[in-house]
């Protein structure tokens, strides 16, 4: 039979071998805990840079920024049409991937603003004479824009983007 000494070393054994589990245990949850916490701080710093990614897209794909960069000289109005449609999908279309990060309010006003600024080349070139000029559609544009500044969704778009970063940053 076992004497009082082994079935203590045999208890001691036992109860280090359940201490030992509890503590590899309790490391291991307050690692996951550890780990947890950092996450929100990423999440919200990738969600951030979308947002300053998105507030560069509005701005580039605002009409009057855009016709800048775009020079129509020696153009056609349907050549320069084509291309400033093509711009602003190629535009799009890089930034695609911000939509995992920014709110579904946020991406639809980045689509609507794309899809506005077509819509308004399209039905400016079509108010042109056949043989128009490049530069007559983009004087048409601006002056579209002239007439009427909250013809373009771009200052609601970028209130839009302001908004839901600050949202994001005061942590609501």
């Amino acid at each position: 039979m076992l004497d009082n000494t082994t079935i203590t070393i045999i208890a001691v054994v036992i109860i280090i071998c359940f201490l030992g589990i509890y503590i590899f245990v309790y490391r291991s949850d307050v690692k996951e805990i550890k780990k947890a916490e950092k996450q929100p701080a990423l999440d919200k710093s990738l969600q951030l840079q979308a947002h300053e990614r998105l507030t560069i897209l509005a701005e580039r794909l605002a009409l009057k920024n855009l016709v800048a960069r775009i020079a129509p000289a020696g153009m056609t109005a349907d050549t320069y049409q084509r291309l400033l449609v093509e711009t602003i999908k190629q535009e799009y279309d890089y930034n695609l991937s911000q939509q995992l990060y920014v709110s579904p309010q946020v991406w639809q006003a980045i689509t609507n603003l794309k899809e506005q600024n077509i819509f308004i080349i399209h039905q400016l070139a079509n108010t042109l004479p056949q043989g128009a000029s490049g530069p007559d559609l983009c004087k048409r544009i601006l002056e579209l824009l002239d007439a009427d500044p909250k013809t373009s969704l771009h200052t609601v778009v970028i209130e839009t983007l302001r908004f839901d970063a600050k949202k994001i940053m005061s942590g609501a």
